[in-house]
């Protein structure tokens, strides 16, 4: 049996974004929608396993509908951008999974639909039609099914001639009439004012059509009805005309075309790996892909003993960890690549080593390598120091390409077309089937490694002074790595007794709120349980259904906030997930980490990972650590000074964000309020407000904080609005007040998209670049999430790249003063110190100083320091 499923795009990308929550990359790209489609494909895939398969889409706002009423769909509200621009990606899905899409002009997906439909079940097909538009029940036959979307993007009613007339008591055709009389406000068909869905379907079962309804409108029952009837009659034709899905379009895809072919699961890997989509890379068994082409082998010696005649200036040198988490893992091997030669190094020969040993912390010998940071750590926890690195392969390949998805080595081998290197996956496999290989293969991986970072070096090193990057990469990321690899060796001190202690109160505090939920509800059930807790809701307490899934009633975040003010028992359920969480992934979660050798906790910072080039925090991400819940805020209790009579001292930037976003747009009242150190956010309401300082309600002040920030992250009128719980076009007009109130920031936010236009990449104050190909698309869809990245980058990364310059600068003062006081942490705006008792007065001075002088900006850097016992006290 031929079996051909059409696909419905712009509905069920609708559909997706509006039923999930907003989402996006670490890169900034949104993704909510992209995922619930993919999903859906996904499902669609499975259950259905169709011979042929399409999506069509619409291909613009006008349509032949207009021809006859210019007002067709003139009251639904613009796209929001954040839906816009993830369109194009679900096209990209598309491609990969080889399924066909089509659009034409002047006609909308309805209409491709209806006329692909009506050809293959003339050509006996099976046809199965996904939409979340009821218009398209007017298709089903004999051979046609209609899958409407319920509430989300997975549950589906499937719509046969049986259901049809059960749910409607009608034909499928006669769907076409119900809309000419009763209209249809989504698409703005005007019908026949004040006639709704049950009147209609009356109408309908006497009369069968419109046409039968004028025929005989002497015998419409009811005088007020027939005279809306009569009133009416050319809007009723009109709106069934308008209702009517064409089934003669000029489609001009075959079925040929429309064949199910296998996925290109190497182009869906990569897409899901770019998308973060890591939950779906299972169901595409992308576990099981890996790259493996093979290599020559690279002559090479097994050093037997190590001689400082092997170890001459410049080397390559790779030391290889098998674990991602290099805390925790032992050396594996280690490489030199040098003009004598390549040398692969057992590690035990290595660490024995006086002559290595001396050379990896001589200064002055030459050391190029991938990962500096890694280096230092993993040769530090076995008592070597690691000193002299003078180029990072990873780094530099992270500064020319930012948006590159991997800075593995062998990805930066193979673009830039070196000495070629297998994936790491290829060699020692993945999960629980990573090992050590054999020597002979091992030896060759990472020769190969070394050998390849050796013919890199110059060729990057180039590209990094064409870019002007040369200065950011010499004095500011490599040092930077250096300073990351000490304070990931040092670690922090945890008091493990405090962290079982919370532990042992936020479970009392469950069990409280848990009691006082089954009192209120009525019963005793378990919360954590979706179904049962969906029962409790929905059934025992009546509470209105939001959203069904598959299983029974959604209780996600979202649908329990919108019912926060239904029933007492809601926040309690808020209250008790939040508890949750925090328990088992906050305080559990440290007390998993913390190292047996140290009972200390060393996060991993990735330095190579972000476009805009903010630091991230891995195992553990200490940078997330909830403080908006006071419960949360007590976590950072835990994190204590490892010397006795030490104290915690914190120091963050205040603002720094707008305060660059002042310095490059030079806009004088921005400037004016920092160099006057107003309140920036009361100062944003007293201008887009056009009140007196004294008149700023703490509302007032809300709402300009959210524009402030928002600005900065080229927000748009819908998220604005949703941030706020405000209508969107509330939400433009504060946008616009904002630009009349600093004209100097409208103007710089024209000025850096015409300038990213001409470059196709945009700048931070020290030449971080972020490219941006997509800044002159046509399509509008990318163009636009290019320009709302071209504005936010420069800010975000110069706001990063301040605060890495005063963690180097910070780091080489204490080093020249030689103290005792160490860098713990750094979490965004953030630097967390511990700080030897007698140098408390000199470091709270020495921090602040410089801070707050990092940078030369047009308005002050400020920064405000605190310490106390613990990293708690310090805030």
């Amino acid at each position: 049996m031929k079996k051909l499923v059409l696909v419905d795009g712009n509905s069920i990308a609708y559909r997706a974004f509006f039923a999930l929550p907003l989402l996006n990359t670490d890169k900034g790209v949104y993704t909510n929608a992209i995922y619930g489609f993919t999903t859906m494909l996904l499902k669609v895939l499975e259950e259905e396993n169709p011979t042929h398969m399409m999506v069509a889409f619409d291909a613009g706002k006008t349509t032949f509908r207009h021809n006859t009423y210019k007002e067709y769909k003139g009251t639904r509200q613009k796209t929001p951008p954040e839906l816009s621009e993830q369109l194009p990606f679900m096209r990209d899905v598309l491609k990969a999974f080889n399924i066909a899409h089509y659009e034409i002009e002047n006609y909308e997906a309805d209409d491709i639909i209806g006329t692909l439909a009506t050809k293959a079940a003339d050509s006996d097909f099976e046809v199965k039609v996904y939409t979340g538009d009821k218009d398209l029940l007017q298709l089903v036959s004999e051979k046609v099914k209609v899958a409407l979307t319920r509430k989300g993007i997975t549950n589906v009613d499937t719509y046969d001639l049986n259901l049809v007339d059960e749910k409607y008591g009608i034909t499928p055709k006669q769907i076409i009439d119900m809309k000419g009389l009763m209209g249809d406000s989504s698409d703005n068909i005007p019908g026949v004012p004040g006639v709704g869905e049950k009147t209609a379907l009356k109408l309908l079962k006497q009369f069968e059509t419109v046409e039968g309804v004028y025929k005989e409108i002497e015998n419409v029952s009811g005088k007020k009805l027939k005279e809306k009837l009569e009133a009416n009659e050319e809007s009723a034709y009109m709106s069934k005309k308008l209702a009517t899905i064409e089934i003669n379009a000029p489609v001009d895809i075959g079925f040929d075309e429309m064949k199910k072919e296998e996925p290109n699961h190497e182009a869906l890997l990569s897409l899901f790996k770019e998308l973060e989509f890591s939950s779906l890379l299972d169901r595409i068994g992308g576990s099981e892909i890996v790259e493996k082409e093979e290599l020559e082998d690279l002559e090479i010696t097994v050093v037997e003993e190590i001689t400082s005649e092997m170890l001459v200036s410049p080397s390559s040198i790779v030391v290889e960890i098998l674990d991602e988490n290099y805390h925790n893992a032992d050396i594996i091997g280690i490489s030199v690549a040098n003009k004598k030669g390549n040398y692969y190094i057992p590690t035990e020969k290595a660490l024995t080593s006086d002559v290595f040993k001396e050379w990896a912390a001589d200064k002055q010998r030459e050391k190029w390598v991938i990962d500096a940071k890694r280096g230092v750590v993993s040769l530090g926890w076995k008592g070597i120091k690691f000193e002299g690195v003078t180029f990072d392969i990873q780094i530099a390949s992270y500064l020319i390409d930012p948006s590159s998805s991997s800075h593995d080595m062998a990805d930066i081998a193979k673009r830039n077309n070196a000495i070629s290197v297998e994936t790491d996956e290829a060699v020692y496999g993945k999960g629980k089937k990573r090992h050590i290989p054999a020597v002979e293969v091992l030896s060759q991986h990472l020769a190969r490694k070394a050998a390849s970072i050796s013919e890199l070096k110059e060729k990057l090193e180039t590209e990094l002074k064409d870019n002007h990057q040369y200065e950011l990469f010499k004095e500011l990321e490599m040092p930077l790595s250096i300073v990351l690899g000490k304070m990931e060796r040092n670690g922090v001190a945890v008091d493990k007794n405090e962290l079982v202690e919370m532990g042992e109160k936020l479970t009392a505090t469950l069990k409280t709120i848990e009691a006082e939920i089954h009192e209120l509800a009525g019963l005793s059930f378990n919360i954590n349980s979706p179904k049962q807790l969906g029962e409790v809701l929905f059934e025992k307490l009546n509470l209105p259904v939001i959203k069904k899934t598959k299983t029974g009633y959604s209780t996600s975040a979202d649908i329990l906030e919108k019912l926060r003010d239904k029933h007492e028992v809601v926040e309690k359920i808020l209250h008790y997930r939040q508890l949750g969480k925090l328990n088992s992934t906050y305080i559990e979660g440290l007390l998993k980490v913390i190292h047996k050798e140290t009972g200390k906790i060393h996060t991993i910072f990735n330095q190579a990972l972000t476009q805009t080039g903010r630091l991230s925090s891995t195992e553990p991400n200490l940078q997330n650590i909830p403080i908006r819940l006071e419960e949360g805020r007590k976590i950072r209790h835990a994190f204590i000074p490892e010397q006795s009579g030490s104290v915690i001292l914190a120091a963050d930037y205040s603002q720094i964000e707008l305060r660059v976003l002042a310095h490059i747009s030079k806009d004088k009242n921005l400037i004016d309020a920092f160099v006057n150190d107003l309140d920036i956010h009361t100062k944003t309401a007293m201008d887009v407000f056009h009140v007196t300082e004294e008149e700023v309600t703490s509302q007032m002040r809300r709402t300009a904080k959210a524009v402030n920030f928002g600005i900065v992250y080229g927000i748009s009128d819908y998220g604005l609005s949703q941030n706020l719980g405000i209508t969107r076009k509330e939400a433009q007009e504060f946008i616009n007040r904002y630009f009349e109130s600093f004209p100097g920031v409208k103007e710089y936010m024209e000025n850096i998209v015409r300038e990213a236009k001409e470059n196709g990449y945009v700048t931070t104050m020290l030449k971080r670049r972020r490219y941006l190909p997509e800044i002159n698309s046509r399509n509008f869809n990318q163009r636009s999430f290019a320009e709302r990245t071209a504005m936010n980058t420069p800010i975000q990364g110069s706001a990063a790249d301040i605060i890495k310059k005063a963690m180097v600068n910070m780091a080489e003062e204490m080093e020249k003063q030689e103290l005792k006081s160490k860098l713990l942490l750094q979490v965004h705006d953030e630097l967390i110190f511990e700080v030897v008792k007698d140098e408390i007065d000199l470091m709270s001075k020495l921090v602040r100083d410089v801070m707050e002088s990092a940078v030369e900006l047009d308005v002050p850097l400020k920064a405000d320091v605190e310490y106390g016992a613990t990293w708690y006290d310090a805030k």
